[in-house]
């Protein structure tokens, strides 16, 4: 009896070391980010305006490939990664934010002869369905309004991973996605066809778990 009173303390303290560990690792595993999209965690999202931009290309006049980015992109989506199908996300686009990296170029693309922002400071997208294309891949159809012409336009998007950011402590979703539209479809002529029809787009978000 006297060698078993001192035992049992140890040995719950050991249990419970034990315990602690086991729940520690458990919890790590969990806070680790994921590229299996079947894992996000399901709800409402807000993008992360420091990490989400549009880059966008066309040819110039044949010689050259002219690289911009827009920076003033707000979006927000509902996840579903149970039915995938039922996921929905809508885009509001400052058009003032166009860059085309050359305060003339930024001018003229601000006028009529390109989006006229003054008229039509926004454009929009608003998701119609989504379309499962792979394990990690989707895509993403709906409606563009852009200078108030309003098309439908698909994009690719591909999941990243999902976890909690080192950076803000915040669960965060990450996507790419990949785009192509014809700017004359929505009214934007200027200098056609010697500067590109075709715009391609890439898409990079960040987006955070709604509170």
């Amino acid at each position: 009896m006297r060698q078993t009173a001192p035992f049992l303390p140890r040995a719950a303290a050991c249990l419970a070391a034990v315990v602690l560990l086991a729940a520690g690792a458990a919890a790590a595993e969990q806070a680790a980010p994921t590229t299996d999209p079947t894992q996000v965690r399901a709800g409402a999202y807000v993008l992360d305006p420091a990490h989400g931009k549009i880059t966008w290309s066309l040819s110039h006049l044949g010689y050259s490939t002219y690289y911009g980015q827009i920076t003033d992109v707000a979006a927000k989506a509902t996840l579903d990664p149970r039915e995938p199908a039922k996921s929905r996300i809508t885009v509001t686009v400052g058009i003032d934010s166009v860059n085309g990296l050359n305060d003339k170029l930024n001018q003229h693309l601000k006028t009529p002869d390109f989006f006229d922002a003054a008229k039509f400071p926004t454009a929009t997208f608003t998701s119609t369905s989504v379309e499962p294309t792979g394990p990690t891949t989707a895509r993403v159809n709906g409606d563009l309004t852009l200078r108030g012409v309003t098309k439908p336009v698909s994009f690719d998007a591909t999941f990243n991973q999902a976890g909690i950011s080192p950076v803000d402590k915040k669960y965060t979703v990450g996507f790419d996605g990949r785009a192509v539209l014809k700017r004359s479809e929505f009214g934007i002529n200027a200098f056609l066809p010697a500067l590109g029809d075709e715009v391609s787009l890439r898409l990079e978000g960040e987006f955070k778990a709604a509170e």
